[in-house]
């Protein structure tokens, strides 16, 4: 008897063991590292023990109810067709107990929906694009505009496309710029979207909201612990929805200063690097990169395109020969179809030496002008056009 006790002691408390385990803690809701975030994990455990206690409730009667009323027990079953009482006890108990959890609810989603601003706090607007994020910092001003730059994926395509290399640890989590924030500090995220509807989602943050074209949607948070925290775009965006993540790093307000400085510094050498004379060979080198974070995901790292989708580069006789044209293409995208404005996306600098590289590389300079692109011809044309 004291054996059976002891078994049956076991196998009710074998589930709660394994519910507190560390392996069962990572399949569960991530806790998060804001203040938001961790309300929201406790309202999803408290509502999490209400609905297994109902279980555990409800199917306990039933099978008590199967045993204790079965046929072999009790041959003569009962007369009655209803019971008023046990009517109104299970529409009331039910009620009760879906307000009991309504009122934690709707008290923390008004703290999720609170999007006023606080003071010291700081405003970053989010524009989703098809297939990145870009950010602005509307509080900071970078010579006469806010900061500003674009996120891009960087986890490469013989990971991704072709699976020649092993996928590292941040597989499609990867990019080269981070959104960097101060932590203890409020932040209002000012989400919209550039083309489709996107949705920027952090988990950590316990943060999702839609960005949808011509709507401003708001979402707020205050870190708490300084880190570097990875999420998705979660609405279905396109063929590359899977490859705009979100990475925020959070810092200290020293740091977040340090690096705002950087972002001025570099700002000033950009506007400097514009009056420069550059060869064809500084062109090349940063051109290079360029494509290969901005461009080859379209147009393939040997420039020859995918058929029906997007064009060929390499033996492109806009490329090679009608270096005005292709400066407009880029400055202004093609509508009707996938090329977007890169206008935004890329400085002078970038602009030029991305332009250069296709017109000198895949054996384009053998057959075409050979004539590079310099940052003059990118402010030329905006002063003219834009």
């Amino acid at each position: 008897m004291a054996y059976m006790k002891n078994k049956l002691w076991a196998l009710i408390l074998y589930p709660i063991s394994l519910f507190m385990s560390a392996d069962w803690l990572d399949v569960n809701m991530p806790v998060g590292v804001t203040d938001i975030s961790k309300e929201v994990f406790g309202l999803h455990m408290a509502i999490f023990f209400v609905v297994v206690a109902i279980g555990v409730i409800v199917f306990g009667v039933l099978f008590w109810s199967m045993w204790k009323y079965r046929r072999s027990n009790n041959k003569k079953p009962a007369t009655f067709t209803e019971n008023h009482t046990v009517e109104i006890l299970w529409t009331i108990i039910p009620t009760l107990i879906l307000i009991a959890m309504a009122v934690p609810a709707s008290i923390t989603l008004k703290k999720i929906y609170d999007h006023e601003a606080e003071e010291g706090g700081i405003d970053i607007q989010v524009v989703g694009w098809q297939w990145k994020w870009q950010y602005k910092y509307l509080d900071e001003q970078v010579g006469n505009k806010p900061l500003s730059f674009f996120s891009n994926l960087t986890t490469p395509p013989d990971q991704y496309e072709f699976n020649r290399v092993e996928k590292t640890e941040n597989y499609l989590l990867e990019v080269d710029e981070p959104v960097v924030i101060p932590v203890d500090t409020p932040v209002r995220f000012l989400i919209t979207s550039n083309d489709v509807i996107h949705s920027w989602y952090m988990s950590d943050f316990a943060v999702k909201q839609d960005a949808i074209p011509g709507f401003i949607n708001v979402a707020k948070t205050k870190v708490n612990v300084p880190g570097i925290y990875r999420g998705n775009c979660t609405e279905l965006c396109g063929e590359r929805h899977a490859y705009m993540p979100i990475v925020v790093k959070a810092v200290t307000q020293e740091e977040y200063q340090e690096w705002l400085q950087q972002k001025r510094d570099l700002a000033e050498q950009i506007a400097y690097l514009t009056e420069k004379e550059w060869t064809s060979e500084e062109l090349l080198a940063t051109g290079e990169e360029i494509y290969e974070t901005r461009c080859a995901a379209c147009h393939q790292t040997n420039g020859a395109g995918i058929a029906g989708f997007y064009p060929a580069l390499a033996g492109s006789d806009v490329v090679m020969n009608d270096k005005a044209k292709q400066i407009e293409i880029l400055m202004e995208g093609i509508r009707g179809s996938q090329m977007q404005s890169f206008a935004e996306q890329l400085n002078e600098v970038e602009m030029a030496s991305v332009i250069t590289f296709t017109r000198l590389a895949w054996g384009n300079e053998r057959s075409g002008d050979g004539e590079i692109v310099i940052p003059k011809d990118i402010v030329e044309y905006k002063e003219t056009n834009l």
